[in-house]
């Protein structure tokens, strides 16, 4: 264990994190750059005299458990984590599993971009941020149980209200076989993860179509670089589609965008102005 190292790594990590990021007033009289000591040790559920100790390299090897605290309370990316579990001479396990944190300056980004609907997918396609415009597109995603927001389960496995593919979606097969492959490569990076472990194992037996693509072992898929979804209030939307990887995460952002002047276009800045107040046909 380096305690020195591991120190002056655990007071930089501090030191970055706003109070604004992890919830917590600024108050009118703090002068300690980022968190201060006790927040952080609250964040990570040790002590304030043991997370003390650990700043002034005084303090015990910290446990596997402590250790994982520590990460989340940081808000460090897997390559952190990494160096953490080597400077405490603790060598890093596998990872816990695909992350769901989604970095502040991505949601500033979604938040950006009001002609763009945005969303960030995980790695099992759990869709874990949005802008307004996505939630007008595609549907209120802050209205839906965490389980009906992952777009791999919903595609296989429903609900598809009247029978209409999901969103309306022009390349619902392509999308299908898409993110079977995907998750057939996430299953391959979490393979000790029972939540991914799970939802392979429901789309298996809840669906024919999944367990044709699974049986394939493909893991490579064509993109998609644009798709019409049909909407309920304003018809047929034709929009690009990007996506953005965040490796350190292994999440996406996935943009949608219509071509300048076209009825697309048009439709986008409708909704932009209707929102998710008059959403109640089934989209």
């Amino acid at each position: 264990m380096d305690r020195l190292e591991l120190a002056a790594f655990l007071r930089s990590r501090r030191e970055r994190i706003t109070p604004a990021d992890v919830g917590l007033p600024a108050g009118p009289r703090r002068r300690t750059p980022g968190l201060r000591r006790e927040e952080a040790a609250q964040l990570a559920y040790i002590s304030t005299e043991y997370y003390t100790r650990l700043e002034q390299a005084r303090g015990p090897r910290p446990s596997r458990e402590g250790l994982a605290g520590l990460a989340r309370a940081l808000r460090l990316s897997d390559a952190e984590r990494n160096h953490l579990h080597h400077l405490a001479g603790a060598p890093p396990g596998p990872s816990a599993g695909p992350s769901r944190e989604v970095r502040q300056s991505i949601i500033d980004l979604l938040h950006r971009l009001p002609q763009a609907a945005a969303i960030v997918m995980s790695a099992t396609y759990e869709v874990i941020a949005w802008n307004d415009l996505a939630a007008a597109l595609m549907e209120d995603f802050s209205a839906l149980s965490r389980r009906d927001r992952n777009l791999v389960r919903r595609v296989f496995l429903g609900p598809h209200p009247e029978g209409r593919p999901l969103y309306g979606q022009s390349d619902t097969d392509a999308f299908a076989r898409t993110s079977a492959q995907h998750l057939r490569a996430t299953a391959a990076r979490y393979p000790d993860d029972p939540e991914v472990g799970g939802l392979v194992d429901e789309l298996l037996a809840g669906s024919e179509e999944f367990a044709r693509l699974w049986a394939s072992h493909n893991v490579t898929a064509e993109p998609t670089l644009y798709k019409t979804l049909q909407h309920p209030l304003v018809g047929p939307v034709t929009v690009n589609c990007d996506v953005l990887d965040i490796a350190d995460r292994d999440q996406r952002v996935v943009i949608y965008t219509a071509d300048p002047g076209s009825p697309s276009e048009e439709a986008l800045r409708l909704l932009s102005v209707i929102g998710t107040q008059r959403m109640d046909v089934p989209g």
